[in-house]
């Protein structure tokens, strides 16, 4: 309840159920069990209002807790309901004087709802395909204005303000608010959902598309809550780590109720709650609605809700009902209304929503006679006008402001609303609420009426967009109160100062005159990161991260060399700290290494990625992870920080499909680099060799660090020791483009091309081998660095054959011209070097490793998924062969020899 339950306005009983005052009533306990003894209850209740009389609620609220933890001892109580009554947390006697001009901020809500809905409708009425949404915003205004008018810090001069992420459906509010600050022009508005020709305005909140305007994309459900989590923990490494001053900071959370029900909602809230993230809060607009219906229709979601953050360890504070209410509470000193409240579920909530004063008279009131009697001096109109405290100013800006007050832990606003809040019939509450894109003409005018718009019915039948004049209250009162909080909101930012990256040579010796040393790609990587680290002014910026298993990617010495970040130091002796390489946490500590939790470590990453932009600090950041658990498992977060102009390197190690022998089916990753090849910013790469490693790292970093492209690399790193070659001459620039020519095999014009990626290019280099001695066949074989990056030169080039009067070549057909046959094998599925077949003029093979993986050694994977160097010999043969070059026979010769089984199954059949 808002108000005090009691007649005293300075009490509020904190007992989670319901209180009898008469002591001569039978009552009925939560439980449902009759009150044998009521005279020896009120006792006890009487007593309980003594102590908070004479001692306070601090005393009291002690009382209950020794009282609970005592029953819990004994036995009494087994369990208890992990949520308070359905009230509101925040007693009217606590709650602070409203700061703002009410009456002109109302104007102002009423004026961006209108804007907001004339833009949907709008464009759906000349465009029905469009789509946009209405009843999300109109549920959630008041939450964003008492955020916008008195919390939401802008960056000013600095930049470094507040980050915000924004209910996704409610964006055409945020356009109609920039619309009223003169951010965003009528043409703007106009062209909503329409962005090709350059004026339009984005679906949901896109930097990609509107990279001056929006900080975060929340676009797809669920990312948002587990990002913001993450940036906010971010905040927190950059001071501990002396980086930035980040401590007048926060990190706002603006969600739907039904968007809860996505696991990386809630995967990280005790991350939250364990590393006492107060620069957080959560805003949970409970409109009680899914997208098309009730989110628990037979229960209560604002209960659950919180249950799962108290679980987790969340300050929780509810706004249930409207100003309204007080003075029907302060009357109810039986509490009646919080028993009814109790036993109503969600879909009669928005059933009551839906329906006028006279509806719930009847139907919620008139259903119990002590609740009755509260309301039987109100009329119709008077029970309709009760409102829920989602879109009541004074409420709000309580639980904001307790929120930012509170110390120690995050907080999370459990806000009731209305769907469609002001739409009436065409949408208020109702199932349909969220398709609603086109209102008639009454419904227009009825809004209109309801929000006291002055527009005539002229302008409503035309959806004219409203805008005050520059000196009316309005505006004025709008850019002061965004002056006083450092300027408008959202606004981003593009670049951060360069920091410079050494050169390659200082600290990739080892990987560029390797001269046969054995070694995996992975432990190349590590090398050139820990290198790196230790730069003066690179090292500092660079963000090592893991999701687990630090130890088995062999960065152990990073646990010394940079430790491993944690807000409250070392709190204990680890087990191995005799050794030369302990486990070392510290506040200052640079490695964050997160669990198991790839959604967890991918937002850690996605915060540092984008620091450039919401930090104004450049920061280069390096996940390392089982390659299978990357695109696989958290491919939308992966999109997601596209989307952000994310910058930054993720290492997928023991990629491929033969290399991680032992593991199985779901460790084994056959299909990273083809998901990753529909990324337009992401630069993909496959080394097999430590020196193609370092360049490829060291590439990405000039352009990250230096030259601020909006990119991030993939890069997948194998844990299998082989001869590591010296980097060729001048093949520098080509494993940036995508391919090499390593070397030449046999003697004469070589037959047929042979290309081979990462883990797969040793077998392919053999082949060559086993071709020349074998077969007296001459080859070429390419080291293809990314079948990705080849494609997208392919691409460009096609397209200005088309366009242009002077098309260039790509690689590949500068490369792989003339007709002899070309024999790619991978790690991956075909259709990754499958990814530039059709730029090949010459007969074209592709070998993969389709199908579910099995668990063996990495030859006998390499033979069942017919990439061992015999097959490709075999399908070289085979390609000759169609050609004319040689004879058929020879491929059957060749299948003799190598015993290969040809009465087996494919691979990937099922």
């Amino acid at each position: 309840m808002t108000a005090s339950a009691k007649p005293n306005p300075g009490s509020q009983p904190e007992a989670g159920g319901p209180v009898p005052a008469n002591a001569n009533r039978p009552v009925t306990g939560p439980r449902g069990i009759a009150d044998p003894d009521p005279v020896e209850t009120a006792d006890w209740l009487a007593s309980l209002e003594s102590v908070l009389r004479q001692s306070g609620a601090a005393r009291a609220r002690f009382l209950l807790d020794q009282l609970d933890r005592k029953a819990k001892e004994i036995g009494v109580v087994d369990e208890a309901p992990p949520y308070s009554p359905y009230r509101n947390s925040i007693p009217l006697e606590k709650q602070p004087p409203y700061p703002g001009d009410l009456d002109t901020e109302e104007r102002l809500t009423s004026i961006m709802r209108w804007n907001a809905l004339a833009m949907v409708v709008r464009a759906n009425m000349a465009y029905g395909e469009l789509g946009g949404h209405v009843a999300s915003y109109a549920s959630a205004a008041e939450l964003f204005e008492v955020g916008f008018n008195h919390f939401f810090q802008g960056g000013g001069e600095s930049g470094n303000g507040d980050l915000v992420f924004f209910q996704p459906h409610s964006a055409p509010g945020v356009y109609a608010r920039a619309f009223l600050e003169g951010r965003l022009s009528e043409t703007n508005l106009k062209h909503y959902r329409q962005e090709i020709a350059g004026e339009g305005l984005c679906s949901y909140p896109h930097p990609w598309l509107m990279p001056d305007f929006w900080q975060v994309p929340t676009g797809s459900m669920g990312i948002g809550p587990i990002n913001a989590i993450y940036q906010a923990r971010f905040m927190r490494y950059l001071d501990d780590r002396g980086l930035a001053d980040t401590a007048g900071r926060h990190v706002w959370g603006v969600f739907g109720d039904g968007e809860m029900d996505e696991p990386e909602s809630v995967g990280a809230l005790t991350l939250a709650a364990r590393e006492k993230l107060d620069n957080l809060t959560f805003v949970i607009n409970c409109n009680l609605q899914r997208l098309d219906g009730p989110v628990r229709g037979n229960g209560q979601i604002i209960q659950e809700l919180e249950s799962v953050f108290r679980g987790a360890g969340w300050n929780v504070v509810k706004v249930l009902w409207g100003s309204e209410w007080d003075a029907i509470f302060a009357r109810d000193t039986n509490h009646s209304l919080l028993r009814r409240f109790a036993a109503t579920v969600d879909g009669k909530y928005q059933t009551l929503g839906a329906k006028d004063g006279a509806y719930n008279l009847a139907h919620f009131f008139g259903e119990d006679d002590e609740v009755k009697a509260l309301v039987a001096h109100m009329s119709d109109v008077e029970v309709d006008r009760l409102k829920r405290g989602g879109h009541d100013f004074r409420k709000l800006y309580a639980a904001f402001a307790a929120a930012k007050a509170t110390k120690g832990r995050p907080t999370v606003i459990l806000a009731k609303t209305k769907k469609g809040y002001g739409m009436g019939g065409a949408g208020e509450s109702r199932m349909t609420a969220h398709q609603a894109k086109k209102l008639d003409l009454d419904a227009l005018k009825a809004f209109r009426d309801r929000f006291a718009l002055p527009l005539t019915d002229g302008q409503v039948e035309a959806l004219d967009f409203y805008r005050p004049a520059e000196d009316s209250r309005e505006l004025r009162y709008l850019r002061e109160r965004r002056e006083a909080l450092g300027g408008p909101l959202p606004r981003r930012r593009r670049t951060a100062p360069h920091v410079p990256v050494p050169a390659l040579e200082s600290y990739a010796g080892f990987a560029l005159d390797a001269a046969g040393k054995e070694m995996s790609t992975t432990t190349a990587a590590v090398r050139v990161l820990g290198a790196l680290l230790k730069n003066r002014e690179l090292g500092p910026r660079i963000v090592p991260i893991v999701a687990d298993e630090a130890r088995t990617f062999g960065m152990a010495n990073l646990f010394r060399q940079v430790g491993i970040y944690s807000p409250v130091g070392q709190l204990y002796e680890p087990e191995d700290a005799g050794s030369m390489l302990y486990y070392k946490e510290a506040r200052d500590g640079q490695l964050l290494e997160e669990g198991i939790t790839e959604a967890g470590a991918l937002s850690s990453w996605v915060a540092a990625a984008t620091a450039y932009s919401v930090h104004g600090l450049a920061m280069l950041p390096v996940y390392i992870y089982y390659s299978m658990f990357g695109f696989q498992r958290v491919g939308d977060l992966i999109w997601a920080a596209a989307d952000q102009r994310a910058r930054g390197f993720l290492i997928g190690a023991t990629a491929g499909r033969t290399t991680l022998g032992g593991e199985g089916l779901q460790h084994q990753d056959g299909s990273s680099h083809l998901v990753a090849s529909t990324i337009p910013n992401c630069r993909a790469y496959d080394p097999a060799f430590a020196y193609e490693m370092a360049v490829i790292l060291d590439h990405g970093a000039r352009a990250m660090m230096e030259e601020d492209r909006d990119e991030f690399y993939y890069v997948t790193a194998m844990n299998e020791n082989y001869a590591q070659p010296s980097m060729p001459e001048g093949a520098r620039d080509s494993i940036i483009r995508g391919m090499y020519r390593f070397s030449g095999y046999g003697e004469g014009e070589a037959a047929v091309r042979l290309l081979g990626s990462g883990a797969i290019l040793p077998e392919v280099i053999a082949a060559a081998g086993l071709l020349a001695s074998d077969w007296g066949l001459a080859s070429e074989v390419h080291s293809v660095t990314s079948f990705s990056e080849l494609a997208r030169d392919a691409r460009e080039a096609e397209r200005a054959a088309m366009f242009e009067a002077s098309p260039r070549r790509s690689l590949v057909a500068e490369a792989l011209a003339g007709p002899a046959p070309v024999v790619a094998a991978t790690d991956y599925v075909r259709a990754y070097p499958q990814l530039i077949a059709s730029y090949v003029p010459a007969r074209f093979v592709a070998l993969g490793t389709d199908g579910f993986g099995r668990s063996d050694t990495r030859s006998a994977l390499r033979a069942f998924f017919e990439v061992s160097r015999h097959h490709v010999v075999v399908a070289a043969l085979a390609a000759l062969a169609e050609t004319g070059t040689i004879e058929r026979h020879r491929v059957g010769e060749a299948v003799a020899r190598y015993g290969l089984r040809t009465d087996a199954p494919a691979p990937w059949t099922v």
